[in-house]
């Protein structure tokens, strides 16, 4: 989810087109296929280039992500309609965080030895596939318990389209602006859904259901693309050659990549500050319209399109952004932000005007929109390229706790001391988002 989200592995060979050179200069041996790979697979050198086939796979990858910003942007003008058909109070939705946070964990665990095994194509495919069997879920309304697990299963499908993408797009050249534009079609899809979301909830009672109809579609599609664009790196095996030449179990592969990434203390710390940039937007965009309804006393009908001034600013912030971001400094442009986000969240606090408060909401949005890119472009700085994916495996999965976490608090909190409480907490999540983001080592950047 990635607020969103988004908010963001990749295949351990070379065939696959993610470098993974000097793997022992971290205590992992070199990888290399059974297989021999296809002729038509992307080297590591041509990676770096716009090539058709790399073209291809990014079209793919923004496309997913817009999927996947169109799920979970409609959670927030749904969750009104939800709570009354399933006549449930808001402390039910915690559990629905929970088992996407779960989907998550389940992803972080199985992850690697999925894309050992399948190939980062594999992954990707399998994927798309566990989305589009969750929109076949939801779109009857079945009961609530598979319901929520219908977010089990978007979260995992999520989780394996995320980390794999992301961590291609790292290898291509210029790749801060191209992680830009995946995390901006996120954020397209955010803008989208609370639209067509709220169309259809309000076309006639009880039909809110029907809008997974439209999810449903788009799963489609994803599929379908993500399995011509990625079709050279399905690779089915069981083992793989180390530098040596021996055959070396893929799963004891996994288990040196993973035991190499969590000894880095950067994984920790990025992971940290992605755990409380997810959890505020999340947050944010999750009981914004509950919170419009329940205290401003704003129509339904009316609150249910105010997330998408949120998700638009992020959209410009993702596309416009990153590129003075990078110029200017990632490290110092990202701690700017974060302060300017906590003074915008006390204006739309105190200030009880429903234009000041779009437009509050809206320029958050923007600030906070390269921050996903941006992450991911530094951790392309100072993690080593052998351990991009199991390392973006647990950013994600701690990001995700984050986006559970404190959307669920939320709900929690809420359901005793009412939604007035959000404003309080997201200023404090922001506050430490901006700390966490401190922490991060310097890294080699000719604007620090």
């Amino acid at each position: 989810m990635g607020l969103e989200a988004g908010q963001l592995s990749s295949p351990a060979d070379q065939s696959h087109g993610l470098p993974l050179n000097d793997l022992s200069k971290s205590g992992i041996e070199e990888l290399a296929p059974v297989e021999t790979a296809p002729s038509n697979a992307v080297a590591v050198s041509e990676a770096t280039e716009i090539t058709f086939p790399i073209a291809m796979k990014l079209s793919s990858a923004c496309f997913a992500f817009v999927t996947a910003g169109i799920n979970d942007g409609s959670f927030g003008s749904l969750v009104p309609y939800i709570l009354a058909g399933y006549d449930i109070g808001t402390g039910s939705v915690a559990i629905i965080y929970g088992v996407t946070f779960a989907g998550w964990v389940v992803a972080a665990i199985i992850g690697g030895y999925v894309r050992v095994y399948a190939g980062s194509g594999g992954a990707l495919v399998l994927g798309a596939l566990v989305q589009l069997l969750a929109q076949v879920l939801r779109v009857w309304k079945p009961p609530f318990a598979l319901f929520c697990i219908s977010f089990f299963l978007i979260a995992l499908g999520q989780a394996f389209q995320d980390s794999n993408s992301n961590t291609f797009v790292a290898t291509v050249k210029g790749a801060h602006r191209w992680l830009g534009l995946i995390h901006a079609s996120y954020s397209i899809g955010l803008l989208i859904g609370p639209f067509v979301a709220t169309a259809i909830a309000t076309s006639g009672s009880g039909r809110w259901p029907l809008y997974y109809s439209f999810p449903l579609g788009l799963g489609v599609v994803n599929l379908v693309l993500v399995t011509w664009a990625f079709r050279d790196d399905i690779a089915l095996r069981r083992s793989v050659i180390g530098a040596g030449g021996e055959a070396v179990k893929s799963s004891d592969t996994v288990w040196k990549e993973t035991k190499a990434t969590l000894q880095k203390k950067v994984v920790w710390l990025l992971s940290m500050f992605y755990f409380f940039y997810l959890g505020a937007a999340f947050t944010a965009g999750g009981w914004l319209v509950e919170y419009l309804v329940t205290v401003r006393n704003i129509k339904l009908s009316t609150a249910g399109y105010i997330p998408t001034a949120f998700y638009g600013g992020t959209v410009l912030g993702r596309l416009l952004l990153p590129e003075p971001t990078y110029r200017f400094g990632e490290r110092r442009m990202l701690l700017l932000y974060a302060v300017l986000c906590c003074a915008l969240e006390v204006v739309f606090w105190r200030v009880d005007n429903l234009i000041s408060s779009t437009v509050a909401i809206a320029l958050m949005g923007f600030l906070l929109g390269p921050n996903f890119a941006t992450g991911m472009s530094v951790a392309s700085k100072l993690i080593p390229k052998e351990i991009h994916a199991s390392a973006l495996g647990l950013i994600f999965v701690v990001a995700q706790a984050g986006a559970a976490i404190f959307p669920a608090i939320t709900g929690v909190v809420a359901a005793n001391a009412g939604v007035g409480t959000l404003q309080p907490m997201l200023i404090g999540v922001l506050i430490a988002m901006g700390l966490s983001w401190a922490l991060v080592p310097k890294f080699d950047d000719k604007n620090e």
